[in-house]
């Protein structure tokens, strides 16, 4: 039977969250009566993907190993290969998104109100990383809606979600983080709108694994002019 919704998890060295990851994903509560996990590991070399080959894992968990780290873009697009649901929808390993927030995602996708819903954060001062990590996404962000005349106010979120047969039809080719703009760019390319819904985020710090650097920024811009004028 085809799944109402595929979930998409690129992990990379989270071996300290993975089996929390995994429960919340299959756990939460969501408005679907199936769905799929796709658990691509992009080259963890901290054990996560020893305990995945070792973990006894229900039949709706597919598990797809890179041999080497290739970066979250490439990890995402090796899962929409996999991607068999209706609807398809990104989740992040590291615990700082929660599943049941594709909840109130996924709601206006099933009423047939959307077609494309990414979950907005709001920065709040016990969830934000650092000032500049703030001021970077709203820089990227703004960027997005002066270069694409939209108006979003959240391009970087992991939270997005769509039919899975628009995801797949997107022309994806970023390796790293700039995949997040890339997807952002290429549906607002095709024609459709891209609607909001608050989500609920929790940052990590540094020590506590947070990957992000100002290089990545510089990325995303490269990638939304690239997607723009190209």
């Amino acid at each position: 039977m085809t799944p109402e919704l595929t979930i998409l998890m690129p992990v990379f060295n989270e071996c300290s969250t993975i089996e929390r990851a995994i429960a919340d994903a299959l756990g939460a509560e969501l408005p679907v009566a199936t769905r799929q996990l796709v658990i691509i590991d992009d080259g963890s070399t901290d054990g996560t993907r020893e305990w995945l080959g070792e973990a006894s894992l229900p039949d709706n968990v597919e598990v797809v190993l890179h041999p080497k780290n290739r970066g979250k873009g490439a990890a995402l697009r090796t899962g929409l290969d996999y991607a068999q649901g209706t609807y398809s929808a990104v989740l992040d390993a590291d615990l700082e998104y929660a599943a049941a927030d594709l909840g109130p995602v996924l709601e206006p996708l099933l009423a047939g109100r959307a077609r494309v819903v990414f979950g907005t954060r709001a920065w709040t001062s016990q969830s934000s990383f650092s000032f500049w990590y703030v001021m970077g996404n709203k820089s990227v962000t703004m960027a997005t809606n002066v270069l694409y005349n939209c108006w979003i106010s959240d391009v970087m979120t992991c939270h997005k979600a769509m039919r899975t047969e628009l995801f797949k039809s997107l022309s994806l080719r970023e390796r790293g983080f700039a995949i997040e703009p890339e997807i952002a760019a290429r549906v607002l390319q095709s024609g459709e709108r891209i609607f909001e819904v608050p989500i609920g985020y929790a940052a990590r710090s540094r020590d506590e694994g947070k990957k992000l650097t100002a290089m990545d920024g510089i990325r995303v811009l490269r990638t939304l002019v690239r997607c723009r004028f190209a």
